[in-house]
């Protein structure tokens, strides 16, 4: 720092894709900080550091950091800005590296940093890179097709579908980023990272349809490159500069995901840019019909290795267990459903553990299971057709007195969620209340967002649509969300319900056109911790005829004592 005279640099989890999962070459917070989480960011200067997270990683942050060299700082509520201005009295050039931070990030803290003597300074080499002796290699995964008849659209009509978007716009080529959108329009997939089936890479395509895609060539063997076609130029990941510098405007690019060096290469070359966003992430959030059968038939078979998960679950003694005993065999049975692998890093929370909201069990942290135990697990598996996402929160033994109210108030705010009958134009900035209502009343409430969007066959967690109160985009027919309200006691227990909504038309007067939500997910909810007086009666009539479903659709998949625990799982609530 002192070499390139600057007083402070921004560490960001983001890798140049600003994906949730980075590779290990690219997880340079965790290297530095030994903080996990997948969202976070720190700022160093030459006698302190401080890292910035959110609600759903206070307590993972103080476990993880050495307090005595790094500071956790609440985010939102403490800006960056606000906290260089105190860290940085007399001001000071504060280092960032252009590529790992999006265009509305640099414009944002600009702003907030307007009237200091504090300057953001871009730079040419990452700073951590630079004191990293031992970084991984970049990955290099296979990348497979994706097949038409699981997509429901060919990679060719979807090029032409978003050039034709283009031509519209007065625009001659657009810059994608994100490697989920990339893989969605070329349907392919990749396993370059773990968890996220995409291809590391970046896109130019052009109003034409043509597509060059800037990727390390020897992830794509002879059936890939046919399958890509001659529309679609295949160039190594370095020839991108030198691509953008050529391109002729406008060119669209997105400032919410693109990265700031893209930005400041076309506007050195002088080129006239568009500031809209991704051209694929709409229509890639609306799924097809085929898409949305794959996603059925993925939760189907994710329902019968969770009901197999529960029912051994309440055949054992919660002692002779621990945490990773119980992950190790959710995984096993995902496996034998026919899972590519897990969608994210299984949360397998016993007792105080499962009030950390993204809890990852290690050996360090692993909790013997114990009798009054409330057992919080949510886990997703991706599939060839699918990408699932649920959570059950699970009582071990007599159930935790404690814990029934807030379990009751959290179910009752999914079902509400469930149950929504809402006009086109609804975002799920308007939805989220309906989910906290009956927290709220108690008041309680929970600091993550209520639903995010979810890929078919691709990220657990996808844009642009969610459920969160700074939500502004619609929801459509097609969108997939999560719907996952929840209630954390810190020392205690973690409670949170998931399924999986996908929004659908639902039925109206004519003249207007009303959505709603279809359920995905099929696995009962655990009758015990309910406080059965505390339902209205449309709440119990929705729970009812869940489970009538869940066990109707996965009662011909499972034998014995599967079979048994799950018409009991399943009974009505006046019952058992």
């Amino acid at each position: 720092m002192r070499d390139r005279d600057l007083a402070a640099v921004i560490v960001p989890r983001a890798d140049v894709h600003q994906g949730e999962y980075v590779a290990d070459a690219d997880a340079r917070l965790a290297w530095l900080t030994g903080f996990t989480g997948s969202a976070g960011f720190a700022i160093a200067t030459l006698d302190q550091a401080g890292v910035f997270v959110d609600g759903r990683y206070r307590v993972q942050v103080r476990d993880q950091l050495d307090l005595g060299h790094f500071t956790p700082v609440n985010w939102p509520e403490t800006r960056p800005s606000d906290w260089l201005r105190q860290a940085l009295p007399q001001g000071g050039r504060v280092g960032f590296d252009p590529w790992l931070h999006t265009r509305r990030e640099i414009d944002g803290m600009e702003a907030a940093l307007q009237g200091s003597d504090i300057a953001l300074i871009a730079l040419d080499a990452n700073p951590v890179d630079a004191i990293w002796p031992d970084r991984p290699a970049a990955p290099v995964g296979r990348v497979r097709i994706h097949p038409d008849a699981l997509a429901g659209e060919t990679a060719p009509q979807k090029r032409l579908r978003l050039a034709a978007e283009l031509r519209a716009q007065g625009q001659a080529a657009a810059l994608l980023t994100l490697p989920d959108s990339i893989s969605w329009l070329l349907n392919i997939r990749g396993s370059d990272l773990p968890k996220n089936p995409v291809v590391q890479a970046f896109a130019v395509l052009s109003d034409s349809g043509h597509l060059a895609l800037f990727a390390d060539a020897a992830k794509f063997d002879d059936a890939v490159r046919a399958h890509l076609g001659d529309q679609v130029t295949i160039l190594p990941h370095d020839a991108l500069a030198s691509a953008l510098t050529d391109l002729e405007g406008p060119v669209r690019i997105d400032p919410a995901t693109a990265p700031e060096a893209a930005f400041r290469i076309l506007e050195g070359a002088g080129t006239d840019i568009a500031r809209d966003p991704d051209p694929a992430i709409l229509p890639k959030a609306r799924k097809t019909a085929a898409e949305l059968a794959g996603m059925r038939a993925a939760h189907h078979r994710d329902g019968v290795a969770m009901v197999r998960l529960l029912s051994w679950l309440d055949r054992q003694q919660p002692s002779t267990l621990t945490e990773i005993d119980v992950v190790r065999r959710l995984e096993d049975l995902r496996r034998e459903a026919g899972i590519l692998d897990i969608s994210f890093d299984t949360i397998m929370g016993a007792g105080p553990n499962g009030a950390i909201v993204h809890y990852r069990v290690t050996k360090a942290t692993n909790r013997r299971l114990a009798a009054g135990d409330v057992l919080l697990i949510d886990s997703g598996g991706q599939y060839a057709d699918g990408t699932t996402d649920i959570t059950r929160t699970i009582a071990l033994g007599d159930p935790l007195e404690e814990a029934v109210a807030p379990f009751t108030a959290v179910l009752r705010g999914m079902i509400a969620l469930s149950r929504a009958r809402f006009p086109k134009g609804v975002t799920g900035g308007h939805l989220d209340a309906l989910a906290r209502q009956f927290l709220w009343s108690q008041g309680l409430d929970y600091d993550h967002g209520t639903g995010h969007g979810v890929g078919a066959a691709l990220c657990v967690h996808e844009g642009p649509a969610r459920i969160s109160r700074v939500s502004d985009i619609p929801l459509e027919p097609g969108m997939i969300l999560s719907n996952e309200p929840g209630y954390y006691r810190e020392g205690r227990f973690g409670i949170r319900i998931e399924n999986l909504i996908a929004v659908r038309e639902a039925e109206a007067e004519p003249g207007r056109t009303m959505l709603g939500f279809d359920t995905l997910t099929l696995c009962p909810i655990d009758r015990r911790l309910i406080d059965r007086g505390a339902l209205s009666g449309d709440d119990a009539a929705w729970l009812d005829a869940y489970h009538a479903r869940v066990r109707d659709a996965l009662s011909p998949d499972l034998q014995g004592d599967d079979l048994d625990w799950l018409r009991r799982a399943t009974e009505p609530l006046g019952q058992g």
